[in-house]
């Protein structure tokens, strides 16, 4: 068959597609990430689902704004993921 997989080691792709309750391994979908303002190039720890708006502590711009999910970076902000 074309759909035989190895349930005990499934490749990441697979894994990475299944909710967060049902990999093999439990794991959340959310993380923290550091941004860096486009005003004062200064580095800020934000949630990713952040539920309340995160300012700069330099410039007092916006910085990301919550949605229903993940917070929506404002644009010109980069962020590079944390932990990993």
């Amino acid at each position: 068959l074309q759909n035989d997989i190895d349930l005990l080691n499934p490749p990441a792709e697979l894994e990475k597609l299944k909710h967060k309750k049902k990999r093999l391994v439990q794991s959340p979908n959310s993380f923290f990430m550091d941004v860096k303002c486009q005003g004062c190039f200064s580095i800020t720890t934000v949630f990713s689902h952040s539920q309340t708006v995160v300012v700069c502590p330099g410039c007092q711009t916006v910085l990301c704004q919550p949605t229903g999910g993940k917070a929506r970076l404002t644009e010109g902000c980069s962020f590079r993921r944390k932990g990993d």
